[in-house]
């Protein structure tokens, strides 16, 4: 029996934490562990506390095993039936969360350096045909990863039968899971019915696939190294998160909608699981035309167009101003940078605002241009367009932040906005 070797996945001097159930796949990998000189080995057993007696027969067994061995043991227990039932979970799903969260706090526990499981050569074809069904892509069709988050499967080129003849050799015992016999869950099927039937219309099925998944994880890996570039590109803008549009527009598919993925996890501070439509949404909007367009993202995120720009923000669409009036010097506009300056007394009707339909100033070339046109052709993007004040009277636009005074307005001599953090004054 030979076990992964080409991702050094137990670097030695580890101190390692091995799963135990109880099964021949868990004593298989304790008894070699426990031959392997260069490691310091405990045991962990999880009793999930849904097959009553059995699981509890199991627990024994891994106790006496671990006692006659000598090795180290931690058990834990959980119930998984509720806990799947409060997270609205299914039971395998709840099972591993609770599996593996014992073990991790395990592992950390006692100074534990990876925790170490028996996925074997058959485990990694099923997860591979599972992923298949549900229509994953490369990632899903890479199988199991031998290590990574301080976890090693060293068994998973090793084949079930490899394993038997391992505890044959070895007069080694081991309990069997009843549940593992029927076809309730969808993996039993696929192992029972699936791969059975695969392996008649093409031995050695698992044996290719096995050899075949390692080639499919390094070009999934290269993509994501690619991707990795992509992502390093984004910067913060306060909470913000910015990027080139057309940097994702222009990167490959593969690379781009593995950068997304990067984004919206960084965005969202890593707690976020994105579907294939958010995914393609985002990459539309960098490809769009459009220079304002945005999408609404779960975890209230907003992925939106500012021109060349992707951001992606938490921060809703601000509103417009309120109206406010004016007095003589310095009046600063709540909620914008801007501060308007009045020479002279305030006239009736005078105000500040948010811009409205209609909206013009006169140039200095002597043109008539609508705010909205002016907008357009200094990029200001649509969504900061509102917050900009804009200084009005009953005969019409006097001045507009960022953009300019009405040059045939007749008191435009006694307005100036101006900006402390911009130095801009029109």
């Amino acid at each position: 029996m030979e076990p992964v070797r080409d991702y050094d996945v137990l670097p030695k001097g580890s101190s390692v934490l091995c799963a135990v159930s109880g099964g021949a796949d868990s004593v298989c990998l304790l008894h070699w562990l426990s031959r392997q000189k260069d490691l310091t080995l405990r045991a962990a057993h999880f009793n999930h506390l849904l097959r009553e007696a059995e699981a509890h027969r199991d627990e024994q067994f891994v106790r006496d095993l671990c006692g006659e061995w000598s090795i180290p043991l931690t058990v834990g227990q959980g119930d998984v039936r509720a806990f799947a039932r409060q997270e609205k979970r299914s039971i395998e799903e709840a099972a591993r969360t609770l599996r593996y969260t014992f073990l991790f706090r395990t592992a950390e526990a006692e100074g534990c350096d990876l925790v170490v499981t028996a996925h074997n050569a058959g485990d990694n074809a099923e997860t591979l045909l599972l992923h298949l069904l549900r229509g994953s892509g490369l990632h899903g069709l890479s199988g199991i990863s031998p290590k990574g988050n301080r976890l090693a499967r060293p068994f998973l080129t090793t084949s079930r039968a490899e394993i038997e003849a391992y505890l044959e050799q070895h007069h080694l015992p081991h309990v069997e899971d009843s549940s593992n016999a029927g076809d309730t869950y969808t993996r039993n099927r696929v192992r029972h019915q699936l791969i059975p039937l695969l392996e008649e219309m093409n031995p050695g099925f698992v044996r290719r696939l096995t050899s075949t998944i390692p080639r499919l994880r390094a070009d999934d890996e290269y993509l994501n190294t690619l991707a990795w570039q992509l992502f390093r590109s984004a910067k913060r803008r306060g909470e913000d998160l910015v990027i080139p549009a057309r940097a994702m527009a222009d990167a490959p598919a593969p690379v781009a909608s593995r950068a997304v993925r990067l984004l919206l996890a960084e965005a969202a501070e890593g707690d976020w699981d994105c579907s294939a439509p958010h995914i393609e949404a985002v990459l539309s909007l960098c490809r769009s035309q459009a220079p304002s367009a945005q999408v609404s993202l779960p975890r209230q995120l907003t992925a939106r167009r500012e021109y060349e720009l992707l951001v992606l923000t938490h921060e809703p669409a601000p509103g417009p101003l309120p109206p406010m009036a004016l007095h003589e010097g310095e009046n600063p506009v709540p909620g914008t940078g801007w501060t308007v300056c009045l020479e002279g007394p305030p006239w009736p009707g005078l105000v500040v605002r948010s811009r409205q339909t209609g909206d013009a100033l006169t140039l200095p070339s002597g043109h008539r241009r609508s705010l909205k046109k002016l907008f357009i052709d200094q990029r200001i993007p649509r969504l900061e367009r509102d917050t900009l004040p804009v200084v009005a009277d009953g005969a019409g636009v006097i001045a507009v932040a960022g953009v300019g005074l009405d040059l045939r307005h007749p008191h435009r001599g006694k307005i100036a906005i101006i900006s402390k953090e911009r130095g801009e004054e029109p």
